[in-house]
């Protein structure tokens, strides 16, 4: 494909420069090569052509790319740089950084800051050697903020070296407070800031590059990036759907922490239960061997760590993504194995709820953790080519014969998949029409509709949501809740992510003369947004419940709106469709009655009890370095948690009755093959479910939604909520 270039003539020059480069260039010159010029001026093309918000970076806009590169790429804890680096860096590159980029395709800028900071860890680690020599007094009353993701650099060395020393300090009561002496948590510090030299020494020219230049594509979004060849040719995390072993999708985060991005479903780490989507891995052990910290480390090296053989054992430590003390990691002992498929597939119970006349009435839920499809690996068998919309209609029609007066379909931990499914299921819940609207950055639009008239299933419908439900899931919800076909409960909104990205290696894009080039990476760029039949947009606010929920979700940064240089919601002209959004004079009664519980019943009281303690802890950014301050304040804590663990119990004795509905396929597999009893833990990425003995004992959420659609039955059999000759909430039926 030919891309409009800005000076043709300099960009065959590069490609005959590439033509005659004889050896490769030795490992750690920090240095532009032919091959890193050619990338570089291509990329720059195709965000200009090709990115949905091409225009979002101009000529004024390239200098903060030397601020993100510093603070997002080599120090997210502005810990090593000082604001002084940054102004001088800014005055020595800020003028030329766009011709650099766009026009020569020369990353030197990044290569020369790189080594600065390689300096300054090499400086700073030698003071910490230093300083841990001293005895420390944690009598005294100071405080330390250990999240400095969003803090400008120290102004200077002096503000940098009290910075510093309150670190360490910081870290050395960390582990004094984990049962360590002062002396072996100096041990330990010791050796994590040894790793950490190792770690920055072992940083390549590919790996500069693609942090600077991903810098530079998350100016336009937070989706995009660039991929080195290394990552594109090893394992590009952003390219696979789980690791081989575990089942986990990493990534590296601002602060250099590893962050679980995504828990595939059937997954060894999804069926421990102890290991949820935002939870970040501190340390990785072999059997046998010692944890080894992976705070820093290249992505790459984490990811061999974690992978091996099926059948043996890996230990992650784990620091939970809503923990509020950094001394509240965990143990996770998983098997490497497989993905087991049947894990992964839809499941459904049936919950019966108090009705009239001491009579219960069977409401089913189904529990839909990804939007999955058929496998494209021809070496699949017939067994492993499942669909979430064929394993949902086959579970709707078990429910259905056990008498279900309405149904919930649980999306709290289903962070999307394939479209094709999203659009395919709704269809299960409309006659046809419209599901979704997908824009291109030429502004040409797409209508993805459901065309099969049948409908399989018609009653009263919820969905519950929660800020983990994104992309595939929120077309879904968003769609039902465009044609008043379900009442959409759960957090204030659904994630967010409402863009679609694509996967472009460079080497489809270079000359005709550099096309015999194997040895390039990829871009991955938002290409095309997604629009609701409406014409509103999914992408920042997400979908917005007719009834929400308390949740400490609501106050985590994790959706979409979250990130920076997110792209905008708007809205686009309606697509022709039969439906319209439930009735505010059917909602609220609804709204009303679930406001009122949300008041009166003991549950929503603990969960708003469990909230505002999370809350506050999340609140509180500047840490006591005050032994006994702490010592009293992790008590407390250790006290409340025993308290509402106890309360808990008492309330999920009140559980409705339940029992589960499984699909054939599933039930002959547990024939042929005994299920191992499964490890404790959760079932769910939503922190409101908390873990599996939690959720298994008291899920608040699941038990308003069964209420809510209890209540939208009982207002269906009036006639003064019914508007095209139908109760809401129902198929509308033709004829």
């Amino acid at each position: 494909m030919n891309l409009p270039s800005r000076s043709a003539a300099k960009f065959l020059a590069l490609a005959l420069l590439l033509l005659t480069a004889a050896r490769a260039v030795p490992d750690r010159e920090f240095k532009t090569t032919p091959v890193m010029r050619l990338e570089t001026r291509t990329l720059v093309q195709l965000l200009e052509v090709y990115h949905y918000n091409k225009d979002a970076v101009t000529a004024k806009d390239y200098p903060d790319l030397i601020t993100d590169y510093m603070k997002e790429g080599l120090d997210p804890q502005r810990l090593f740089f000082t604001a002084e680096d940054e102004k001088n860096f800014r005055t020595q590159f800020g003028p030329r950084i766009e011709t650099d980029l766009a026009y020569l395709g020369n990353i030197d800028t990044a290569f020369t800051i790189f080594q600065t900071y390689e300096e300054r860890v090499k400086a700073r680690t030698a003071w910490i050697f230093e300083e841990l020599k001293k005895n420390y007094d944690f009598t005294t009353q100071e405080v330390y903020a250990p999240d400095r993701s969003k803090s400008e650099f120290p102004a200077n060395a002096a503000e940098a070296d009290e910075l510093w020393r309150r670190r360490i300090k910081f870290e050395i009561l960390q582990d004094v407070l984990g049962k360590k002496t002062q002396e072996e948590a100096k041990a330990s510090i010791h050796k994590r800031y040894e790793r950490m030299l190792k770690n920055v020494g072992d940083i390549e020219p590919l790996d500069i590059q693609e942090l600077f230049l991903s810098a530079f594509t998350r100016m336009y979004d937070p989706h995009s990036s660039y991929l080195s060849s290394d990552t594109l040719q090893d394992f590009s995390i952003q390219m696979k759907l789980s690791l081989i072993g575990i089942g986990a999708v990493l990534s590296i985060e601002d602060d250099g922490n590893c962050v679980v991005k995504e828990v595939k479903a059937g997954s060894p780490a999804d069926l421990s239960g102890q290991i949820r989507t935002n939870d970040k891995i501190v340390a990785v052990r072999q059997q046998g061997g010692e944890a080894i910290e992976v705070i820093g480390m290249k992505l790459r090296r984490i990811v061999d760590m974690i992978r091996g053989a099926k059948g043996t054992k890996v230990t992650l430590t784990v620091l939970p993504h809503d923990a509020v003390d950094a001394t509240k990691t965990k143990e996770v002992h998983i098997v490497r194995d497989v993905i087991k498929l049947d894990e992964a597939r839809a499941t459904a119970a049936i919950y019966d709820l108090p009705g009239e006349n001491n009579q219960t009435v069977p409401v089913g839920v189904i529990s839909l953790n990804s939007f999955y499809g058929p496998s494209e690996d021809t070496a699949d068998t017939a067994a492993n080519k499942n669909a979430a919309t064929q394993d949902v209609a086959e579970l709707i029609g078990k429910l259905k014969a056990q008498g279900i007066k309405a149904l919930v379909v649980d999306l709290r931990r289903n962070g999307g998949g394939l479209l094709s499914e999203a659009v395919d299921l709704t269809g299960l819940f409309i006659e046809q029409g419209p599901v979704v609207q997908v824009r291109d950055s030429m502004g040409r639009l797409q209508v993805d509709s459901d065309t099969n008239a049948s409908v399989t299933y018609d009653g009263p419908l919820a969905v519950l949501t929660s800020r983990f439900s994104a992309s595939a899931s929120e077309i879904f919800a968003g769609a039902l809740q465009n044609y008043g076909r379900a009442v959409i409960i759960g957090d204030s909104s659904t994630h967010g992510k409402g863009t679609v990205q694509a996967v472009l290696e460079m080497k489809n894009f270079l000359p005709r003369l550099s096309q015999n080039i194997t040895n390039t990476g990829a871009a991955k760029l938002t290409y095309q947004k997604f629009y609701l039949p409406n014409g509103s947009s999914t992408q920042k606010k997400g979908v917005i419940p007719d009834i929400t929920l308390p949740s400490i979700d609501d106050f985590l940064p994790i959706g979409e709106a979250d990130l920076p240089h997110a792209l905008m919601w708007d809205e686009i002209k309606s697509t022709p469709f039969e439906g319209h959004a439930l009735a505010k004079a059917f909602v609220q009664p609804l709204l009303e009655a679930s406001h009122e519980r949300q008041q009166s019943l003991e549950e929503f009281a603990y969960w708003k009890k469990n909230i505002d303690w999370s809350k506050e802890r999340l609140e509180q950014k500047n840490i006591s370095l005050n032994l006994s301050q702490r010592q009293a304040l992790k008590q407390a804590d250790d006290d409340f948690k025993k308290t509402m663990d106890a309360e808990r119990d008492r309330l999920a004795k009140n559980n409705y009755a339940s029992r589960e509905i499984k699909l054939d396929s599933v039930l002959k597999t547990a024939v042929a093959t005994p299920k191992e009893k499964p490890a404790p833990g959760g079932d769910d990425g939503d922190t409101d479910a908390l873990d599996e003995d939690t959720q298994a004992k008291l899920d608040v959420h699941l038990r308003e939604a069964l209420r809510v659609v209890t209540d939208a039955l009982r207002l269906n059999k009036d006639p003064q909520y019914w508007a095209d000759g139908r109760a809401p909430i129902t198929a509308l039926h033709k004829g």
